[in-house]
């Protein structure tokens, strides 16, 4: 149902409203149980996934592209604007010039993570960015599930569901109430706790046979691991680097991981 807008007061352009502003976006869209989907591609992913739109807002440009998305949705409505209209409202400049509004599915529930072999479980990563490339990564290398501790970044920020690509839509991900009984749920169902560390006593990774199941532990950007998560871990691993680079971008390093520790 597409409407043309050249109001940017207009109250149906309320979902879009200072996109660049995180702290207003996680009022906003956790009160109205929505997440915003950038560029035509993830808007299709997110479609094809099965969440459901509340509204489209494009430039008269994507309206050939996601023809079939939009035909398939006749009641919901696409907004149409122009550019700078669109730039207006969300506070930025939207490059691939399509946005929409849709209603944030539900997390994956914990029987199936259990029940995986290969998941990601990350620890205050508060990098929106860094979240969605993890998740991203998890799609690319066969992992089956991301778990987020309870300080972390949404994957479901505009931000971290750009750098997932809308892997998001694709791999399971939960996040978790405590962070000490979620870890003893994965003990409890036969997975191996694999901490990566900077550590100098850390097995290095090459050097380390994964086991059936197995939880790798990702730290936050600044500290890595705490000392709770290190100290509820089975195992510490490392990645062997040359001299004079003491570290890299958790994304970086949970590729590498991922990629080595793969079925």
């Amino acid at each position: 149902m597409r409407l043309d807008v050249t109001d940017p007061d207009d109250p149906r352009m309320g979902d879009y409203v200072s996109l660049r502003d995180s702290q207003l976006r996680r009022r906003v869209e956790g009160e109205r149980g929505i997440f915003i989907a950038e560029g035509d591609k993830i808007i299709r992913r997110a479609a094809e996934a099965g969440c459901r739109p509340r509204s489209f807002l494009l430039a008269a440009k994507w309206l050939p592209g996601l023809g079939d998305v939009l035909a398939a949705r006749p009641d919901v409505p696409c907004l149409v604007a122009d550019d700078r209209l669109i730039e207006q409202v969300s506070g930025f400049h939207v490059h691939r010039g399509a946005l929409a509004s849709f209603e944030r599915p539900d997390e994956t529930p914990w029987e199936p993570i259990l029940g995986a072999r290969r998941v990601l479980v990350c620890e205050d990563l508060v990098d929106h960015a860094n979240v969605g490339s993890i998740i991203r990564v998890a799609a690319a290398l066969g992992w089956d599930a991301v778990v987020i501790s309870p300080g972390g970044a949404d994957p479901l920020y505009r931000r971290a569901v750009k750098a997932s690509m809308g892997t998001c839509f694709q791999v399971g991900w939960r996040r978790m109430t405590d962070s000490a009984t979620d870890l003893a749920r994965f003990r409890a169902a036969g997975f191996e706790l694999a901490a990566t560390t900077l550590s100098p006593g850390a097995t290095p990774l090459t050097g380390y046979r994964a086991p059936e199941k197995l939880a790798l532990l990702l730290g936050s950007e600044g500290h890595g691991l705490s000392a709770g998560w290190l100290d509820a871990s089975d195992v510490r691993l490392g990645i062997e680097m040359a001299a004079g680079v003491d570290s890299l971008n958790v994304a970086t390093a949970a590729a590498i991981f991922a990629h080595w520790l793969r079925l």
